[in-house]
Order: C-alpha cells, then sequence, then structure tokens
C-alpha cells in the first residue's frame, strides 16, 4: 500500500509541473502548491506510523531486535533520498525521516547561505571595553507588526514547502527575507533577561528551598518576553565573532525575597549607595559549525551571575519546525556557594502556511548538586485534538528525603499557579510583569561586529518593507562570510572567541564573577 501510495504521489507531483508556465492554472497555483506540500507531509506521516506499528509487532515477537524507521518493513523500502542537486532544479520527491537543518521562524539554521561577516576583526584582538555609562534606555520596537503571511508572500512559502522533505540537509535551502525577525539571536537571548528584578530576588532567599523556588519562578516567567508578540518569526543567525552587548538598571526596592521578610544572615549590608543595582550581559557567537551561541551575565552587588552555552538543531515537519537547544547554562549564586545547572526546552513554529505561531514542549531540568534540590519543568506541546496551547508543569524535590516542596501549573506565556508544601498557594500573571528595559549603546558607539551595528541596514529595509533590498544587503554580507571562511581555511587559521573559552564541552566567559573574587 506504502509503494503504491508513493507512487500516486510522485505521479501528482510530475502531474503539476508539467502544466505550462503561464495561463490560467500552472504549477505555482497555490491551491497546487498547498496540494503538493501536504500530500508530501501525509506520505511521510503514514510512513512514520507504520514503522511505529511494525516497532510493536518485533518487540512483541522478537524484544531482542528493534527495527528503525529506516529499516525495510513489510517490503516498503521507505521513501527514497534526494539529492540537493535536484531540490535546486525543482524536481522533488519522496519524503526520507530523519533529522534537517532548518529553523524556519524560532532560531537560526546553520545554513551556510544565512551565515553573515562583516570585516573581522583580529582573531586575537581580545576582548573589547564596553563602557556601561554610553548605554541608553532601549527605544527599538516591541512587537512584530505584522499579522500574519501576505498573499505574495505565502506563494513564496508555499513554492519552498513543496519542494522540501523530511529529513534532508537543507542548508542549502535560502530562507525568504521577508521572515526575518529584525533582531538577531544574541539580542533574542538578552531579551529571556526582560524581568532581572525576579533573578536577583533569588539571592534574597532565606533557604535553599526559597532559592530553588525562586529560581524556577524565575525560569518559567523568563520565556515569554523572549518572543516579540505571538507571530513566529526567525531572528538573524548569528555569525562566527557577533557579539551583543546591554546592560539593565534594577531598582533596589524591585528586588525583594519572595515569601519571607528576614534577610539571608550572609547577605551584604554594604551594598554600593545606588539606588539600583546593575545587571550586565554579553553575548558572543563562537562556533560555525555548529553553530555555537554563549551568554554571560552578572551582577557584581548581589555576587550572581549565568553563564551559557546553545546551539541549534532543527527539523522541518511538514507543516511545522521543530528546533531543539542543546548545551546548559549555570547560574551561580557565590555568597551562598551554590550552582544550579539548567537545561533549555524545544520550540516549534507552528502552521507556516497561515499565521505562525510558537509553542515549547519538552522536559528540562535544573538541580543543584550542593543542596540536593532539583526541578523538572515540562513544556506540553498541544494535542492535535483539544486540549490547551503553552501548558507547562513543574515539580521541585528535595532529593535526600524525596519530598517535594513545590508545585506548578499553568502557561509559560500566561498565568501561572504555585502550590508550596504548607499549603500555600502564589499566581503570576506573566503579561501583567514589569518589563525592565535593556539599556544599549547607540549605533555609532558600537564596534563592526555588534548584532545592531552588524545588522543595521537590513534590519532598515526589513522597517521599509523594501524586501529587495533587505535580501541583496543579506547576500553582500553572506558572501563576505564566504571569502573570510576560505581564508582561514587556506590558512589554517582557527577561531579566537573574544569573550569565551571553551572547557570541556561547553564554553565558560574569560572573566566570570566566581573567578574574580
Amino acid at each position: 500500500m506504502m509503494n503504491q501510495v508513493e507512487g500516486q504521489q510522485k505521479n501528482l507531483v510530475h502531474a503539476i509541473e508539467s502544466l505550462p508556465g503561464s495561463g490560467p492554472l500552472t504549477a505555482l497555483d497555490q491551491d497546487l502548491l498547498l496540494l503538493k506540500a501536504t500530500s508530501a507531509a501525509t506520505l511521510s506521516c503514514l510512513g512514520e506510523c507504520l514503522s511505529l506499528l511494525q516497532q510493536s509487532v518485533h518487540q512483541v515477537g522478537q524484544p531482542s531486535h528493534k527495527p528503525g524507521a529506516s529499516e525495510n518493513i513489510l517490503g516498503w523500502h521507505g521513501p527514497k533520498s534526494h539529492s540537493t542537486e535536484q531540490l535546486k532544479n525543482g524536481t522533488f520527491g519522496s519524503l526520507p525521516s530523519a533529522s534537517a537543518n532548518i529553523t524556519w521562524a524560532i532560531l537560526p539554521n546553520s545554513a551556510e547561505d544565512d551565515q553573515t561577516l562583516q570585516p573581522e576583526p583580529e582573531p586575537n584582538s581580545g576582548p573589547d571595553l564596553v563602557l556601561s555609562e554610553d548605554e541608553k534606555s532601549d527605544t527599538e520596537d516591541k512587537e512584530e507588526t505584522e499579522l500574519g503571511v501576505m498573499e505574495d508572500q505565502r506563494s513564496v512559502i508555499l513554492h519552498l514547502i513543496s519542494q522540501l522533505k523530511l529529513g534532508m540537509d537543507l542548508t542549502k535551502v535560502v530562507l525568504p527575507t521577508f521572515i526575518l525577525e529584525k533582531r538577531s539571536l544574541l539580542e533574542m537571548y538578552a531579551d529571556f533577561m526582560a524581568h532581572p528584578d525576579l533573578l536577583l530576588a533569588i539571592t534574597a532567599g532565606a533557604t535553599p528551598e526559597e532559592r530553588v523556588i525562586c529560581f524556577v519562578e524565575y525560569y518559567l516567567t523568563a520565556f515569554h518576553e523572549g518572543r516579540k508578540g505571538a507571530l513566529a518569526k526567525k531572528p538573524y543567525n548569528p555569525i562566527i565573532g557577533e557579539t551583543f552587548h546591554c546592560s539593565w538598571e534594577v531598582p533596589k526596592d524591585s528586588v525583594k525575597p519572595k515569601r519571607t521578610a528576614p534577610h539571608s544572615p550572609h547577605s551584604h549590608n554594604h551594598d554600593h549607595p545606588s539606588e539600583s543595582y546593575k545587571l550586565r550581559f554579553v553575548a558572543e557567537q563562537v562556533s560555525h559549525h555548529p553553530p555555537i551561541s554563549c551568554f554571560y551575565c552578572e551582577c557584581k552587588e548581589k555576587r550572581l551571575c549565568v553563564n551559557t552555552h546553545v546551539w541549534t538543531k532543527s527539523k522541518f515537519m511538514g507543516m511545522s519546525v521543530g528546533v531543539s537547544m542543546i548545551g546548559e547554562g549555570v547560574l551561580r549564586l557565590l555568597e551562598h556557594g551554590e550552582e544550579y545547572v539548567f537545561t533549555l526546552p524545544s520550540a516549534y513554529a507552528r502552521s507556516i502556511l497561515t499565521i505562525p505561531w510558537v509553542e515549547l514542549g519538552g522536559k528540562v531540568s535544573i538541580s543543584c548538586a550542593k543542596t540536593g534540590y532539583s526541578a523538572t519543568v515540562i513544556f506540553h506541546t498541544k494535542p492535535f485534538y483539544g486540549g490547551k496551547v503553552h501548558r507547562v508543569t513543574a515539580e521541585v524535590k528535595h532529593n535526600p528525603t524525596n519530598t517535594i516542596v513545590c508545585k506548578a501549573h499553568g502557561e509559560w506565556n500566561g498565568t501561572l499557579e504555585f502550590t508550596y508544601n504548607n499549603g500555600e498557594t502564589k499566581v503570576i500573571d506573566t503579561t501583567t510583569l514589569p518589563v525592565c528595559p535593556k539599556k544599549i549603546r547607540p549605533l555609532e558607539k558600537q564596534g563592526p561586529m555588534e548584532s545592531r551595528n552588524l545588522w543595521r541596514e537590513v534590519t532598515q529595509y526589513l522597517r521599509l518593507g523594501d524586501i529587495d533590498a533587505a535580501t541583496e544587503q543579506k547576500r553582500r554580507l553572506e558572501e563576505k562570510q564566504r571569502v573570510e571562511e576560505r581564508k582561514r581555511e587556506n590558512l589554517r587559521t582557527p577561531w579566537q572567541p573574544k569573550y569565551f573559552i571553551q572547557e570541556g564541552d561547553g564554553w565558560v566567559y574569560f572573566n566570570p564573577l566566581w573567578k574574580a573574587h
């Protein structure tokens, strides 16, 4: 049956592509493009279902052997793979199922043609001195104004999707410029820090239990502000050597312990006499293959810092795109000698043919080895039929005694309810939390490799709605990137990041707070 269906789908594609290039009905008719895309996605789903059913049969009959999705099952050899050249030429076959390197709308892919570079600094030029007194409150647009995919843009997306195959290496596919979000991924990571008062309040917790709960509360409220509106669009791919700097001024009276009034006995009473805490942030793209982003954030007065490295693996899923975020972060509370290791959820862009939207999914962990506390957070994806969107549940546990000290449920971009082991409850509405604007230096004081300066012309043209000019500017940057990369390969000169040093499988800021004290 699968062989028959695959043959019919190929015949359908051939019939559509054989239509004349002009006239009342062409191969680029939107309904026909949608038919190609959905039939291809349906064929892939049927193949996955058949594989799962066969695995169940084999597990009953032969528990020692579990066939993979790519094995020959019931005489069907799986969809055939196709080359990049065939894709470029517009030929389209069936859909193998495996991982693909595309990110449609949430995070950048690792595409060569989407990696860009302006004249790069010397590899060993060292960190730049960034003067925080030059920073001013951010005045950039807070929302993406587009309401959905315009009709002329929709035909471009349909044509692209109709040629994509699940599992194909899509690094050569150039995504249309109009889906870009007018900010770099490095800046998006900074926007996740939009509630710095909640982050700094973690240090005010009187006990290890309070501090881990405060961290979970902060973690759950961090994601909604990282998205600019509900529309799923794709930030610029950070290029190797790109950096982003900003800071926040956090009023001291907004940083309070969440549940108990007494201050920690170890807390400092000789705080700086100013009315605000200073939280500094730096991010850098440290690798091209794989595309690794690092960011570091610190508050010297509260003796708190966060060091994170993350790279993305993406998968085209028919009518949506899934992005796994690989890596981890560490929150250090130097005052208490505690380290909280955390991971990040996957993200999905749904309904990419109509009005794209974002949801998070997967299980993440937070753990502190010193205190024995850990948390499990589950971001629930919406079921195919019914169910709510953006659901999240969390559980905080004291592992030595196996005691659950806090549970939470709600929506990560809506209302969250926390229940503590003493019976108390608390509700946090993420939509009403005050947002602390980040401070950033004006463009004229930024270096050539800083995100907003690097992308300023692309951003300007996107704001004006001049997609052609934005695409051309992006193409120029991409070509510069290829030239510089070939030069490094010929000289066999490895890239040296400015602000981060590789340690084992991770990356660490060159002058972290825990080494400076």
